[in-house]
C-alpha cells in the first residue's frame, strides 16, 4: 500500500493559540505513523492564495493520515487552530 502526504497551507493569525496547536499536533501525527518532511521552510508561491506556512507530513497510507485527522488527539489540537489560522489541508496518496 503506498504512503500518503498530508499537505497544509497556513496563514497564522494568532501565533500563541497556533503554537498550542503545533505542540499537540506533532505527537498526534507521530502516533499515527506520520513524520514531517517540511514545516515552515522556504517556498516559492506560483499559483493560488499565498499562505506563508507550509507543512508536509508523510504517513504510511492515506487511511492512516485520515484516521489521524479524525482522531480525538488531533481534533483536540485542531481546536487551538480554529480561529487562529486560515488553512487548507489535503491528503494525497503517493504513486506506486
Amino acid at each position: 500500500m503506498p504512503g500518503a502526504l498530508w499537505i497544509a497551507h497556513v496563514d497564522v493569525t494568532d501565533p500563541e493559540a497556533y503554537g498550542k496547536y503545533a505542540e499537540l499536533a506533532g505527537p498526534a501525527i507521530a502516533k499515527h505513523g506520520g513524520f514531517f518532511l517540511a514545516r515552515g521552510t522556504r517556498y516559492v508561491q506560483l499559483e493560488g492564495p499565498d499562505r506563508p506556512r507550509n507543512v508536509v507530513a508523510q504517513f504510511p497510507s492515506l487511511e492512516a493520515a485520515e484516521t489521524c485527522y479524525r482522531s480525538d488527539d488531533y481534533q483536540q489540537a485542531l481546536d487551538h487552530a480554529r480561529g487562529a489560522a486560515q488553512r487548507e489541508l489535503v491528503i494525497v496518496e503517493l504513486s506506486d
